[in-house]
């Protein structure tokens, strides 16, 4: 299924990546974050680990941090389904920032929660935009 997404959910996964950039590193900030984020999407080591064999330090290379994301992205979608959760922006960036068990179980704390509609309300900005720019 990864490779053979329809233009609908790439589009999505589009629109939901460029959101969490957006939220987490919208300056590119090279230097790493309060838990040792690297990179326009702030991956911890250990997510890093979880889909590439790449030395962590290329997270501050876009195109890697891309194709990660892609990945990461991905895997958030599978778990999301397999727990019975829509795949919407608010739950993939639920899970994206306070992990898919609590985004799949209803635990994640305010945090989370606050950090998922900010990625909602860019990506349904972005709609709005697009949607004004093609009239």
């Amino acid at each position: 299924m990864l490779g053979m997404a329809s233009p609908v959910r790439a589009s999505l996964r589009s629109e939901v990546l460029e959101a969490i950039h957006l939220v987490e590193n919208p300056c590119d900030v090279r230097r790493p974050g309060r838990h040792g984020e690297l990179g326009a999407y702030q991956f911890r080591p250990e997510t890093w680990r979880m889909h590439s064999a790449a030395p962590f330090v290329q997270a501050l290379d876009r195109a890697t941090s891309e194709a990660v994301a892609i990945q990461h992205y991905e895997w958030i979608c599978r778990r999301l389904e397999r727990g019975g959760r829509p795949v919407t922006p608010y739950n993939i960036a639920l899970a994206w920032n306070g992990g898919w068990q609590a985004a799949v179980k209803g635990r994640a704390i305010p945090a989370a929660r606050d950090y998922a509609q900010r990625v909602t309300n860019l990506v349904e900005e972005g709609r709005r935009q697009s949607l004004a720019s093609d009239r």
